[in-house]
């Protein structure tokens, strides 16, 4: 379900409604948990926000901080808590005991549970239906690493012997949607003495292409990527001299609340502009005030004395240095007005950031591989300090990275993250890119934008029983369709021809007589390099 990232479609607050509604849904689907289990995952007296996704699925969480439930359906038909949610409250779901680590190790890398691989207790398999959720845990730990539905029911799994899938998993530890700007590994290090391996998500990488088989000929298709120039190193001292910031991250509330203060007189100096009034405060906040914020530092409304960034611009509108009104169909706090001649305004002098000189004519004519555009996103991290001191494991976001990761890709009004785990920095850096492949025959080398399109080979019956083969996508591999008809024509002792493809302008199909599939495929393997993986057969002879 959260094997891949995928960008949220919106982001809005819970109405107090919605928030009841939520919390008699978890209560029917999750029998076991008590008033007080729900108060731990649903406190009454917090925001909550649900993020919607493409595929009509919905994520709850409390505002700033972990997400707690999900619904895969969207209409509470499926909702399951989340990892998070099992740590506060484990016997939330009833839970399936994994055999060993090793077992674990394939759940935690996205795989369905299976009968196998559970531990059955001494009195026997628990009772459960169908479509039922469970959680899973490792021997040892508490702490459930997975949740699923169950695929079958207990009288149905012993009648099947206890083999197959028992468990269909729709989110476990370190998945897509267990990252957070605010995520813990509190319960991690009790989960690898439980015996769960820590399977990290592979980084993507477009140039997976770049191989042929051993015996092929050298002409290899390799996709490639371009568009790095969103993020350039800039040219100075390496990372090693350069003089260590100041990191702030256990700053106190008066610090945070100075901090907020500069922060904002700091965009309405030189982000903020007067056709951008009316502003929303969550865009106010992502678009404004964190790019506005110093290196390296981590700025949480929660830790003010504010709480909230609502009631921050509501003193800030009561001391006139700016105007702001609640907007109730939006449910929250929208900038209006600048006072230019407020003393704090005109006593404020602006940061001058230096705009470091900027290579035009090189990067935006380079074509990267998958791990070539990844070491350029990784070195820029380290020349400008940015993993988190507290965390090693995390990347803080600077404006020109955040930029570079999301910008286009949040909804507007929505916050924009602060940090990123570093297994996902690769490829979210990677996913912004355009795609290319090249292919090369001989001397000739063409570069084109997007995935490479397949060989296609298809057989079929013609009047009188005959058959007939016919190849296409041969121009992809710098092929010339009549030439290759040709020679096709003397090594298959038939006739050939070539015919433009209805529609297609300036693509052909080669037409073969006879059922030459399988030959012809050996052939363009062995005597053009095509690799395997870009043919596609398709015999239509066969019933």
């Amino acid at each position: 379900m959260f094997k891949k990232h995928v960008d949220v479609k919106a982001l809005q607050r819970l109405s107090g409604a919605d928030k009841k509604k939520l919390r008699r849904t978890a209560k029917e689907r999750f029998p076991q948990a008590s008033d007080a289990d729900l108060d731990a995952i649903l406190p009454p007296k917090v925001e909550i926000t649900v993020a919607k996704y493409p595929n009509r699925a919905l994520v709850y969480g409390i505002e700033g901080e972990c997400p707690v439930i999900f619904d895969i359906d969207g209409r509470g038909h499926e909702l399951f808590p989340t990892v998070y949610a099992l740590w506060k409250v484990p016997h939330l779901l009833p839970a399936f005991m994994l055999k060993g680590g090793e077992v674990s190790r394939y759940v935690i890398g996205g795989a369905d549970l299976m009968f196998p691989g559970i531990s059955i207790p001494p009195d026997g398999l628990p009772s459960f239906e169908a479509g039922q959720p469970w959680s899973v845990k490792v021997p040892g730990n508490p702490a459930p690493i997975a949740v699923g539905t169950t695929t079958m029911s207990s009288t149905e799994a012993l009648k099947a012997g206890l083999r197959g899938k028992a468990l269909r998993i729709a989110h476990y530890y370190r998945d897509m949607l267990w990252q957070s700007p605010d995520s813990s590994d509190e319960h991690a290090e009790g989960m690898h003495d439980g015996g769960v391996i820590s399977a990290e998500n592979a980084t993507v990488d477009v140039s997976d292409s770049h191989a042929a088989d051993p015996g092929v000929h050298s002409e290899a298709v390799e996709e490639i990527t371009d568009g790095v120039h969103e993020l350039e190193l800039p040219e100075g001292k390496p990372t090693e001299q350069q003089p260590e910031e100041k990191v702030h991250q256990n700053l106190t509330t008066e610090e945070v609340d100075s901090l907020l203060d500069k922060c904002l007189l700091q965009a309405l100096y030189t982000t903020i502009k007067e056709k951008d009034l009316p502003l929303p405060g969550s865009t106010l906040w992502s678009n404004h005030i964190l790019p506005c914020r110093p290196p390296g530092v981590t700025l949480d409304i929660k830790k003010s004395s504010h709480k909230k960034l609502s009631k921050w611009l509501q003193s800030k509108a009561s001391s006139g240095l700016i105007t702001a009104k609640e907007d109730k169909y939006k449910k929250e706090v929208m900038l209006t007005g600048i006072n230019c001649k407020h003393p704090d305004y005109m006593a404020f002098r602006p940061e001058k950031r230096v705009q470091e000189p900027v290579e035009q004519a090189t990067d935006m004519e380079k074509y990267y591989s998958g791990s070539e555009a990844s070491d350029v996103v990784f070195r820029y991290v380290e020349k400008e300090n940015l993993v988190k001191p507290t965390d090693k494991s995390k990347v803080i976001l600077d404006v020109t990275l955040c930029d570079a990761l999301y910008k286009g890709a949040i909804k507007k009004g929505s916050a924009y993250p602060t940090e990123i785990h570093k297994k996902d920095l690769g490829s979210t850096f990677l996913n912004r890119m355009q795609v290319h492949h090249r292919v090369s025959r001989g001397n000739e080398v063409v570069v084109r934008k997007g995935a490479i399109r397949t060989l296609q080979i298809m057989t079929e019956r013609r009047q009188g029983n005959k058959k007939m083969t016919r190849l296409s996508g041969v121009e992809s591999f710098l092929m010339d369709p009549d030439s290759l008809a040709s020679e096709l024509q003397k090594k298959f002792a038939c006739s050939t021809t070539t015919a433009e493809l209805p529609g297609k302008k300036g693509q052909y199909e080669v037409l073969v007589q006879g059922g030459v599939i399988d030959d012809l495929a050996k052939h363009l393997v062995e005597h053009y390099g095509v690799p395997k993986r870009f043919i596609e057969v398709l015999d239509k002879t066969k019933r």
